[in-house]
């Protein structure tokens, strides 16, 4: 291994955007990927671990058993958390865990999110889209597109996938969107989550009692318990609700600062399939990954030590040019397949069928519906969310040409 020179270790993950510019990653990632793909990175803690921005590395670590998703063996990169030392995942957080039990959960799950069956949901997909299409027209103009189409849409899927009752669904709906708010206190944010996370708890339990044509209802047939059953019903639910909802809302933001790109789509609706493999490269909405390495481990000239943390900034990733030629452009017709936006290796997305399915279909509806949809404030008076582990927009207030 020939050794790269030795360098003073970042005193910091770089996390702010570029002034302007809401899609892009912070410049310095871009200015560190050219110099040095894996570089050495203090943590808040002190730990002395890595950061990787290139495409390459980052795939490398991300598809390596060497290095382990365990909350507990890792070093919170972000700013605060000084004094943070995490807690090993809760049951059913397929996130956090290793194999075997990894292994175990996923393999139960794996026949329930075929390419197939995400197909077979395609039609209830459409028709949720234009129920919601429907209400915002005859609401009228301006509207939040996220309170109106990009919450909605990826929860009442979610409900489908687990068999929540059309009676409760609002409840549901009410519950996960408290849960997702960043607008509230903390304190509101876990009595939302605590009760979903009892809520599934119920819906387990009425599974048990008398099954019905659901995931939830399938998983009762296996081994898992009550316990497990109700933490995976939370996982997929966080899974697969805020980031999509956050793709919907991010990438209706983007298309609309992007004209060019909205009338190719509109002009043609077969560019679906292409235009959300961009949109997920370009956006990287979960942005941010975490590993440490199980064991010595030699890459890209470096010796990563057994017990060091790797920081995976997957956003620099996407745009590194050495695998996307001009990649801080946003371009529908390119072909991005390969992109990290669903991650890679054992951990890559468990619900990434359905995401795509719901995307190729309300993407199209939306700015085929609306000819003339366009945000109703400056753009840079649309607010984006603060928090750190996903990137989005709280808000996105759009109107058009009524009839």
């Amino acid at each position: 291994m020939s050794q790269q020179p030795e360098r003073e270790p970042l005193t910091a993950l770089p996390i702010t955007r570029p002034e302007g510019c809401p899609f892009d990653p912070p410049a310095e990632l871009a200015a560190l990927r050219e110099e040095q793909p894996l570089r050495r990175m203090r943590y808040p803690d002190g730990h002395v671990g890595w950061l990787a921005t290139g495409y390459a590395v980052s795939r490398a670590v991300a598809g390596d058993s060497r290095f382990s998703s365990r909350y507990e063996l890792m070093h919170a990169p972000f700013p605060g958390a000084e004094d943070i030392t995490l807690p090993p995942a809760p049951v059913g957080d397929l996130t956090g865990i290793d194999p075997p039990h990894h292994t175990r959960y996923r393999r139960l799950l794996m026949g329930k999110f075929t390419v197939r069956r995400m197909r077979e949901l395609t039609s209830r997909v459409e028709q949720i889209t234009v129920e919601h299409l429907d209400a915002m027209e005859r609401q009228g103009p301006p509207v939040d597109l996220v309170k109106a189409y990009a919450h909605p849409l990826p929860a009442l899927m979610i409900c489908e996938l687990l068999g929540v009752p059309y009676a409760e669904r609002e409840l549901f709906q009410q519950h996960a969107m408290e849960a997702g708010s960043t607008q509230g206190t903390l304190e509101d944010q876990y009595a939302a989550m605590a009760a979903l996370q009892e809520y599934v708890g119920k819906l387990v339990r009425a599974k048990r009692a008398r099954p019905t044509d659901d995931l939830l209802s399938d998983l009762t047939g296996t081994d898992l318990t009550d316990e497990e059953l109700a933490g995976l019903g939370s996982f997929l639910l966080g899974a697969g609700l805020d980031t999509t909802s956050n793709m919907l809302g991010l990438g209706t933001f983007a298309l609309l600062t992007h004209p060019d790109q909205a009338a190719a789509l509109r002009a043609d609706p077969a560019l679906a399939d292409q235009a959300v493999e961009e949109l997920m490269r370009y956006l990287t909405i979960a942005h941010t990954g975490v590993r440490t390495a199980l064991e010595d481990v030699e890459l890209d000239g470096q010796l990563i030590k057994a017990g060091e943390t790797v920081t995976l900034a997957i956003q620099a990733a996407n745009r590194d040019p050495a695998r996307f030629p001009d990649p801080d452009t946003l371009d529908l017709r390119r072909k991005a397949t390969g992109h990290l936006a669903f991650g890679h290796g054992i951990h890559q997305c468990l619900g990434q069928q359905l995401a795509r399915v719901e995307m190729r279909v309300a993407f199209p509806a939306l700015f085929t519906r609306f000819p003339t949809l366009r945000l109703a404030i400056p753009p840079e008076e649309v607010p984006l969310r603060a928090d750190l582990t996903m990137h989005g927009v709280q808000r996105l207030p759009v109107t058009w040409d009524a009839a």
